[in-house]
């Protein structure tokens, strides 16, 4: 990919955010929702990850069945085998554009952090939402975005699982006119 040269495939951002626009704390995620972790492996699987060092880090490992590509400046951060390093974001989305052709995948998944949502934000096609209804502390928050650039093609909940801490609702949104 050369720069300004389009993605073969196009961009789905995966986030869920509370109602005060937390989408994280200390390094991790301020609730627990086993119930949307299903639904975040089922919209990820066999999909290259395109996700920020510090995401990275708050996982700690590689997801299964899924390519990882991180995206971090720091030289001194090294990766596992089978996870790529992007020294930049187009870099970055280069790597996951190779992986999802070598995975047979038809989109790269974005999943954090704030950083790269706002970086690629402007440039995704779909935005898998979940809306977490509850408010908590947090030191990570998802930009704000025209809700008028997106168009709800579906909706699930208010969901409450029995280990769920709080409950939430599935929107897949797509950007208006794409």
């Amino acid at each position: 990919m050369t720069p300004g040269q389009p993605l073969r495939h196009p961009l789905a951002l995966v986030v869920a955010v509370s109602q005060n626009g937390v989408i994280g704390t200390d390094g991790g995620l301020p609730w627990r929702l086993p119930s949307d972790l299903k639904r975040f492996r089922a919209l990820t699987w066999g999909k290259p990850l395109l996700m920020g060092r510090r995401t990275y880090e708050s996982i700690g490992r590689p997801l299964p069945g899924r390519t990882s590509v991180v995206v971090s400046t720091d030289p001194a951060f090294t990766v596992p085998e089978g996870v790529l390093k992007g020294a930049s974001l187009e870099d970055g989305l280069r790597l996951a554009d190779e992986a999802a052709d070598a995975m047979g995948a038809d989109e790269i998944m974005v999943i954090g952090g704030a950083r790269l949502f706002h970086d690629t934000l402007p440039l995704a096609r779909t935005l898998h939402l979940t809306q977490v209804h509850a408010a908590p502390d947090g030191d990570v928050f998802f930009p704000a975005f025209d809700e008028a650039q997106w168009r709800e093609i579906a909706r699930d909940g208010p969901i409450q699982g029995e280990k769920d801490e709080a409950a939430f609702t599935a929107l897949t949104l797509v950007r208006a006119g794409g």
